[in-house]
């Protein structure tokens, strides 16, 4: 009988999802020639505000980390397939973005593909998403083990130089995914020469103390605000969590992604991704249509919403209390009788 329900509430969240999959091709060119226009416009601004003073430069560098990150958001729903009706062209735009976002597009695509297949399943961890392990598994550490997970966890390393370390180094030889994923390889090489490309031609215009002083607190503060993002849409308290035999798609989806809500202007920038258990119910519905979704059905309403201080706070949390079903602290696990 229980099997019987899930696919009886399967085909019903599939029946109120269904209206809002699929690209609006003008909506979406809309969309993104507007985004990249005003990224463009505020990059070149700070390079000229360079000769008014660095303050400016780093004032200027807020709104388009913003823009720059927005422009990471539409590559995202063209990995979802969800942002043009033509795959070929969804690719082609996610790739040119990947440039700019430092990130290969057919590499990300697949990891985070991965990752919204198993989101929530305690038997396929480890590609696209915040490593995080059980209270049992972290005991089960050698010392030196556990101070690292404890060092990963830490919110210097995953919003500080974590995610420096992610764009900067890493996605640039990407060592953990098998050799066989040829595409995913290909886009590591061919994002590495275009990013090279560019630092060639930094260097003969711009000059590379140019390019470091503009993009370096751009890149900063996107990596920083895009992985703590990524974090507080999975990570709290009453997250979900199920060994494969008892994890269910749509369940992950609605109990263990949170309804991040933001200030208007704020959702606007991060193009509703704080509608995080729409998106992961349908990767296939564009991010224009997230809110509308939510809006007009109030069963999705039922989602864990948090606001930005919410999301402070669950930074205390590490472990998967397997018995009290619940993420917990470092601090709580003490109290974990073993």
């Amino acid at each position: 009988m229980d099997r019987e329900k899930h696919t009886q509430d399967n085909r019903r969240w599939q029946d109120i999802l269904k209206p809002y999959m699929g690209a609006d091709d003008a909506r979406s060119f809309r969309q993104l020639l507007g985004t990249a226009t005003i990224y463009i416009l505020l990059w070149f601004s700070m390079v000229w505000s360079l000769r008014v003073g660095y303050w400016l430069t780093l004032l200027l560098a807020f709104p388009t980390a913003g823009f720059l990150m927005r422009l990471f958001m539409i590559q995202h729903d063209c990995g979802h397939g969800s942002y043009f009706r033509s795959r070929k062209l969804a690719d082609r735009v996610g790739a040119v973005i990947g440039v700019l976002t430092l990130t290969p597009y057919a590499y990300w695509r697949k990891t985070h593909a991965y990752h919204h297949a198993h989101s929530g399943d305690l038997d396929f961890r480890g590609f696209g998403d915040v490593d995080t392990l059980t209270v049992k598994e972290y005991r089960a550490l050698p010392l030196l083990g556990r101070l690292r997970y404890r060092l990963y966890r830490s919110p210097f390393v995953l919003f500080g130089v974590g995610g420096i370390f992610l764009f900067l180094i890493k996605h640039r030889y990407p060592w953990d995914i098998p050799k066989s994923w040829k595409q995913a390889w290909r886009s590591v090489w061919y994002t590495n020469a275009a990013l090279a490309g560019i630092v060639t031609v930094a260097y003969f215009t711009i000059g590379l103390k140019a390019l470091l002083l503009v993009h370096g607190p751009v890149l900063l503060i996107t990596t920083s605000v895009g992985v703590w993002l990524f974090y507080v849409q999975h990570q709290f308290e009453d997250t979900y969590w199920h060994h494969h035999d008892a994890w269910e798609y749509f369940e992950a989806s609605l109990h263990g992604s949170t309804h991040l809500v933001l200030p208007r202007w704020l959702e606007w920038i991060t193009a509703h991704i704080g509608i995080h258990h729409v998106h992961h119910m349908s990767a296939r519905i564009p991010n224009y249509r997230l809110k509308k979704v939510v809006e007009e059905n109030p069963e999705l309403q039922q989602a864990t919403k948090i606001t930005i201080w919410d999301g402070m706070k669950t930074l205390r949390l590490a472990l998967w209390d397997e018995e009290r079903g619940r993420l917990i602290s470092f601090r709580e696990a003490r109290r974990v009788p073993a």
